[in-house]
């Protein structure tokens, strides 16, 4: 039975150019309405809003339940790593966040061509495995965007992993960048246990272009993030799946549907092909708003925020003057970093999950919005 659990990566902040400003006061709310729900499961990242993430594990959750009535999984930043003298005080940092004894769910983070010297070159598997053998770690696995021929000689290489946590949703599912229904197939034939990152997709799932929208809801009468979330409700393997909510209210629904819904029947899916093809037609940029990049741009442009323009005002699908075109403007003029502030150090390409050209899509941002007639 797939179960649902708080993936603390997008956490509610005060200020969402600062990703540390996390409001803790709503994350305790927040974990507080997962255990009156038994949604018990936690999941965090040591990079996730640079280090605030994993405190709020502590505070909201560590804090004030028993160690037995909760679930937490965290993850080794192999992104980061450039020796293997990095590895111990990364770990011990993680548990002192977290103000954890143990893990009981820990995964080597972000498994892929990207970030090989931090997995590869210095033996983190190893390390990591040492961590389970001293009791410091339950269930060892990986979280990976890589290909699917990569992924199974990753896997190959290291049967000792217990789970795997992928990228799956019904966009990528057929996506040649993204390949979720062939690194899904790779988990399945190392009879691996499935978690689900970015069932929404960022967020692009819960606001997909109108004709999308009344082709759901003329079927059945649901929003699309029923949809989204229902998608998985149906696949062998998948027993977890993180709900990246960002507010009380938009984790309150995703616990509600998984309370209640049913998987997709044989007509919703077809329905689910023609909502693909209309916001591939629509969407410009598949950003999931991770934030990876945020820490490696020298010249501190939001990436993703512009991205959420760029594609906000594509679904809209005017050329004219538009709200989001305005708020952009506005942006602009608060002083913020835009599209065009980009020097195309490329610094941000490697760390992209979804490996997005992300410098020629900034290209793209500012010949949309910055023109003369928006006084640029």
């Amino acid at each position: 039975m797939t179960r649902i659990a708080f993936g603390m990566m997008r956490l509610p902040l005060f200020d969402e150019e600062d990703q540390t400003s996390v409001d803790f006061e709503q994350v305790d709310r927040m974990a507080e309405l997962c255990m009156e729900k038994g949604v018990n499961f936690f999941d965090s990242a040591y990079p996730y809003h640079f280090g605030e993430s994993e405190k709020a594990i502590k505070r909201a959750v560590v804090e004030r339940y028993p160690r037995d009535s909760y679930i937490v999984s965290d993850k080794f930043p192999t992104m980061i790593i450039q020796e293997e003298s990095q590895l111990q005080p990364i770990f011990d940092e993680q548990l002192e966040r977290t103000g954890l004894d143990y893990f009981d769910y820990y995964m080597v983070h972000n498994v892929s061509e990207f970030s090989q010297h931090g997995w590869k070159d210095i033996d983190s598997f190893s390390f990591c495995k040492r961590m389970k053998d001293e009791g410091k770690i339950k269930k060892l696995g990986l979280s990976s965007h890589a290909q699917p021929k990569e992924l199974d000689e990753i896997l190959n290489d290291h049967p000792e992993m217990e789970f795997i946590l992928l990228q799956l949703n019904y966009l990528d599912w057929e996506n040649e960048s993204i390949q979720s229904k062939g690194v899904y197939e790779v988990a399945r034939k190392h009879n691996l246990p499935i978690f689900v990152m970015e069932p929404l997709k960022g967020g692009i799932l819960a606001n997909v272009p109108p004709e999308a929208e009344k082709l759901m809801r003329d079927c059945n009468g649901q929003s699309p993030v029923v949809w989204a979330l229902r998608y998985f409700m149906g696949l062998e393997g998948v027993e977890v799946v993180l709900s990246g909510a960002s507010t009380y209210e938009q984790l309150e629904e995703n616990i509600g549907i998984f309370e209640t819904a049913e998987p997709l029947n044989d007509e919703e899916m077809e329905v689910i092909k023609q909502v693909v093809d209309i916001i591939n037609n629509n969407i410009a940029v598949d950003c999931t708003k991770c934030n990876y990049c945020l820490d490696y741009c020298p010249t501190d442009i939001n990436i993703p925020k512009l991205f959420e323009f760029y594609n906000s005002d594509n679904i809209i699908g005017v050329e004219d003057w538009t709200p989001v075109g305005n708020a952009y403007i506005n942006y602009a003029r608060t002083g913020h970093p835009i599209a065009s502030d980009c020097i195309e150090c490329e610094a941000c390409v490697n760390e992209c999950p979804q490996h997005l050209p992300i410098p020629d899509l900034l290209q793209d941002v500012a010949k949309h919005f910055e023109t003369p007639n928006n006084g640029f």
